[in-house]
Parts: structure tokens; sequence; C-alpha cells
């Protein structure tokens, strides 16, 4: 498992919404460099669903061709469409990425956990990797589909060695914690909110929106906590938490966004596909404000 903080990474995007490598491989590095121990791209923080298929391959190799290790990543694979879901999931495993991370086919409502169950074992029957590591996608606020303690358990005892984690992100801590119930399940809480509870339990980090601009903080709890400083950890967590409420005040991803264009003056930081819509600067500079005057930093 990767064990710290994993940030989904932001995708940056040129005034006419290509996909921009170099801003990619720039934030990569500099998440990697400032406390995140692994990256989850093409996840709901980078608008995964408006990438196309050929974008994300090519965002992956890029990544690699900068010097990104292909094990510090798990990008995200889960489409409606069951035959790109295979192919951008065997690539990703062809360059060695740690795994997958994988919705529930996500159009279709009110499915069964059997015909959910029947659809990731011909996922892992179609993809037929030696490598292939399956870290399920938990969302159901965004995806519509949730994956039920049963369902996951049930994957989990079938496939032991390939459905090795979760990513939580129903904000449900009762949910998390019946996660962390199941024998070798790896489980990130999908942000920092309860990550000092959950590695009590047995979690390695989590993987969190915010760790692309509060990376440095949120991994100094996450290692407070690995190392048994409890007093430390909840102490900074205090922080870490305001920080995180606050940026729920706003559209997460143009704020995030936003506050990139600000910090790094690289104004193609705030563009966004559609259908999000970009923050205007008056949010930016609230949002900085706030920030800057009440919890140090420096945007």
């Amino acid at each position: 498992m990767i064990k710290g903080l994993i940030a989904p990474i932001l995708s940056p995007f040129d005034n006419d919404l290509k996909f921009n490598q170099n801003m990619y491989n720039d934030l990569a590095h500099d998440l990697l460099e400032n406390g995140c121990s692994g990256l989850a791209p093409f996840g709901t923080t980078g608008e995964a669903l408006s990438l196309s298929n050929k974008e994300r391959i090519n965002a992956l190799e890029g990544l690699l061709n900068s010097g990104i290790k292909a094990d510090q990543l798990i990008p995200g694979t889960g489409l409606c469409n069951f035959p790109d879901t295979v192919m951008i999931s065997k690539h990703a495993l062809d360059l060695g990425c740690h795994g997958v991370m994988t919705l529930p086919p996500f159009y279709f409502k009110g499915m069964s956990d059997e015909g959910l169950f029947d659809y990731f074992e011909k996922l892992i029957e179609e993809i037929n990797h030696n490598k292939l590591k399956i870290y399920l996608y938990h969302i159901p606020q965004v995806s519509g589909v949730g994956l039920s303690i049963d369902l996951v358990s049930k994957l989990k005892k079938s496939y032991p060695d390939i459905v090795v984690g979760i990513k939580d992100s129903s904000g449900n801590w009762e949910n998390t914690k019946s996660l962390l119930g199941i024998d070798d399940l790896v489980v990130y809480p999908g942000a920092e909110l309860p990550v000092i509870e959950a590695i009590k339990l047995g979690a390695p980090g989590c993987i969190s929106a915010t760790a692309n601009l509060n990376g440095g903080d949120i991994s100094k709890v996450i290692n407070f906590c690995h190392n048994n400083e409890w007093e430390k950890a909840e102490d900074l967590h205090k922080k870490v938490t305001k920080v995180r409420l606050l940026f729920q005040d706003y559209a997460p991803i143009p704020a995030q966004k936003g506050l990139l264009a600000k910090k790094t003056k690289i104004s193609e930081w705030l563009n966004v596909r559609p259908p999000l819509k970009s923050i205007n600067n008056d949010k930016i500079s609230e949002l900085a404000n706030t920030l800057n005057n009440e919890f140090g930093y420096s945007y």
C-alpha cells in the first residue's frame, strides 16, 4: 500500500481547454516533494469524467517521462463504458502503476449488489493482468451508485489479492469504520477530517482533495499518527479541519485552482472544463485572505 497522504491531483487546462502536461508535471513533483506519498490522477478533483481516454493515457506517460515513479500512482479508471475501463486500466498497469481506482458503473441506478459484483468479476477477468490491484471508489453522492459493505466484503473475499482497497468519499464515518473492519482491506478516507480515528483502526492515511493546497500540514498529521505522537496530531488536526471546512464553503475544484493561479502566477490554473465555472477574483482574494490571516499561509 501507499502509506501517508495521497493527492487526487488537479488537472490543468490551457485557455483553449486543452490539457497542459507541463503544468501537470510541475504540480505532481511539487506535491510529492512537499508531503504527499502518492498521487491519484483522474479522480473527482481531477475532473476525470471531463477527460478523454487519450488524455488520460498521455498524461500518465507524461508524468513518468518527467521522473514521477509509477508505483506512486493510483489512477482512476472507472467509466460507464466497460471496454474503455479495461483498456485504460491495462495501460496504467503496463506502465507499472501501483494500482487502479475504479468506480462502479454509474449510469444505471438502483442496481443490485449481485449485478455490481458481476461487473467487477467481469472487469477482473477482462483486464487479466498479473499486477492488477483494484482500489474501489465509493462516492455515492456524486456517482449515484454506492458500494455496500456486503458487496465490498464479498469482492475482497473472492479476490483477496486483486481487490486490495477502497477510497471512501461518502463522508459517513460509520461507513468508513465498517470498511475498516473488513480483514486486510486498505481503506483510505476521502478526506482528512476522520484521518486520526481511521489510522487508529488501521488506515494507512487518506486521499484528500485539499492535499493539492494543504499537503504539508495534512501529511504532518498523518506522520504524527504513525509515530504515535497523538497529541501533536490532534493539535495540528484542529487547524487542518478548519481549512478543509473553509474550502467546503466554496466550489472546491475552482477554488483550489484559483489559489494555485494566485500562488504560481499562472493564470491558466483558473481554467475548468464545463459544466464547472471558474471562481471569480473577489472570491479568490476572500479565500486567500482568510487562509493568510487566520491560518498563516501565504497566497
